[in-house]
């Protein structure tokens, strides 16, 4: 479960970005911010992973406040699919989902496996694409493999950030359709917080 107490991100010109939020996101639960532009959606987000630290407040992942994990390890557990995307672009389709696993000190078999059950998973051949660089990949096949790559490691929680906002809506709809039986398919238990 992630838990917010109280959680509060205000910067230094006294504005709040997010005020006195309270929320429990449950195991297996598809959890989403919506709102306008400027609302707060994304520094919610980021602050689950750490990368905004929040001002007061407290933020808890399976009951252990995220302060208290382990900055890399803590990162490693939760996948991040942004809207720009932000594959590597001097790397293969393969070597940029492999980062986490890698990091993770996977074997390599199992690493290799796990990039074919995915690709293959969100309609790209793993044969075809697993040696591309990202250049040669439409916007919609990035956008795949950047949810491939979140999901690489098996992390326990995915955070998405407007992954298909840039996205033609058939494209978007088609996405957000895979996303979801794909979350039923490779592992229930997994809490995804959509902004």
């Amino acid at each position: 479960m992630i838990r917010f107490e109280n959680v509060t991100k205000q910067y230094q010109n006294g504005e709040h970005a997010v005020k006195n939020v309270n929320l429990n996101i449950k195991d297996g639960e598809f959890f989403v911010f919506i709102g306008p532009s400027g609302c707060g959606k994304t520094t919610t987000l980021k602050m689950i992973n750490r990368l905004i630290p929040l001002t007061t407040g407290t933020i808890y992942i399976d009951e252990k406040r995220i302060s208290d994990y382990n900055i890399h390890e803590l990162r490693w557990n939760i996948g991040y699919v942004l809207q720009q995307i932000a594959l590597f672009p001097h790397m293969t389709i393969e070597e940029n989902i492999a980062i986490v696993p890698e990091l993770k000190k996977w074997e390599k078999e199992k690493t290799q496996n796990r990039i074919t059950e995915l690709l293959n998973s969100v309609g790209l051949d793993a044969e075809s694409y697993r040696n591309r660089k990202p250049a040669e990949l439409s916007g919609g096949e990035q956008q795949r493999v950047g949810v491939v790559r979140a999901l690489a490691a098996d992390p326990e929680i995915i955070l998405m950030d407007e992954p298909f906002s840039a996205l033609d809506p058939i494209s978007r709809q088609k996405l957000q359709q895979d996303m979801i039986v794909l979350q039923r398919k490779i592992k229930k238990n997994n809490r995804i917080c959509y902004a």
